[in-house]
């Protein structure tokens, strides 16, 4: 009979092999990709673009499955409680990983202890767009007439917590001005109050706002980025039209339970990787001003926490809550 102690080196290589040989097949059945976010979101719209590589490279169907609402805590909440075995994986964002932690203190999770990242893959811009409607042509002009008119200007967001909710609050602090900020369920319901004019400002990212900025259908006033896009390069960037040292980014990346085993995390981190390379992904993504990022799990960590600073400072200083 073996001494315990051999007993127990016994199983756990017998665990390490199972788990090496589980990872070694990874994937062989269709995955399931859970978004936060509503069908034709930003987030939506990038996501069902690494997709469409990843099921090339990996030969294995990936479901999207759209969960929004409840500031993007419903689809979290479902990938935290997923098997951890690599078949239920989640994108997670600026809003999911970083401003949530300041602006809802309460989440019935901590992506700390029950996340494990995969990678980030992608980072956005947002615009500064405007209704038709609206007699400013500017971004001084629209500070003007905010001062002129405090809380009479409505700002539209995707939802609570977005960057285009906290980019909108940042720009308040820092122009003195009273906006009213107004959340709704995505982009896609803010944006046609946005051009009927019920609505009158909105920071939204590229990826979503720029087809209506091209078409005429609403105005942009500045893309949030430190230099100019690339896609609309007669438009300022905020900070140089007006309000210096603007600046907000959209990011976002895959995560999975925290359980799930290490060789799966790596497999995916090389295939997000792998695919960012991809020129049909590069190519999509410039048409929608999105840059592929890429990198380990360990630079996705050191970014978040990044993130989370800057952002916790804007939720203090405006005092913004979940409307």
């Amino acid at each position: 009979m073996l001494p315990p102690g051999r007993v127990r080196r016994a199983v756990a290589a017998g665990l390490l092999l199972l788990v090496a040989s589980a990872a070694a097949e990874y994937p062989d059945r269709p995955i399931r990709l859970i978004l936060s976010s509503a069908p034709g979101a930003s987030s939506d719209v990038v996501s069902r673009i690494l997709a469409d590589e990843l099921i090339k490279q990996m030969g294995r169907q990936i479901i999207i499955d759209n969960r929004p609402g409840a500031v993007q805590t419903i689809g979290t909440g479902m990938v935290v409680r997923a098997n951890p075995d690599g078949y239920t994986i989640g994108y997670a964002n600026v809003v999911t990983l970083a401003i949530n932690k300041a602006l809802l203190p309460d989440q019935p999770y901590d992506t700390d202890r029950d996340l494990a990242l995969v990678g980030q893959f992608l980072s956005t811009y947002n615009l500064l767009a405007v209704t038709n409607a609206l007699p400013v042509k500017s971004v001084k002009e629209l500070i003007e007439y905010a001062k002129q008119n405090p809380g009479r200007l409505l700002n539209a967001s995707s939802g609570n917590g977005t960057t285009g909710h906290l980019g909108g609050e940042l720009f308040k602090i820092m122009t003195d001005t009273k906006i009213v900020h107004v959340p709704y369920k995505g982009t896609a319901q803010a944006i046609p109050d946005l051009m009927s004019g019920q609505v009158q400002v909105i920071f939204d990212n590229l990826t979503s706002i720029s087809p209506h900025v091209k078409s005429g259908k609403v105005r942009g006033l500045g893309v949030s980025s430190l230099k100019r896009s690339a896609i609309f390069p007669d438009v300022p960037t905020i900070s140089e039209a007006g309000v210096p040292g603007y600046e907000t980014n959209s990011w976002g990346g895959v995560v999975v339970p925290v359980r799930t085993p290490r060789a799966i995390v790596s497999k995916l981190n090389a295939e997000i990787n792998k695919a960012l390379q991809s020129p049909t992904l590069k190519e999509r993504y410039a048409a929608i001003e999105a840059e592929p990022t890429g990198g380990t799990p360990e630079q996705f960590a050191a970014y978040v926490k990044r993130e989370r600073i800057k952002w916790a400072e804007v939720v203090r200083k405006s005092g913004a809550k979940v409307d």
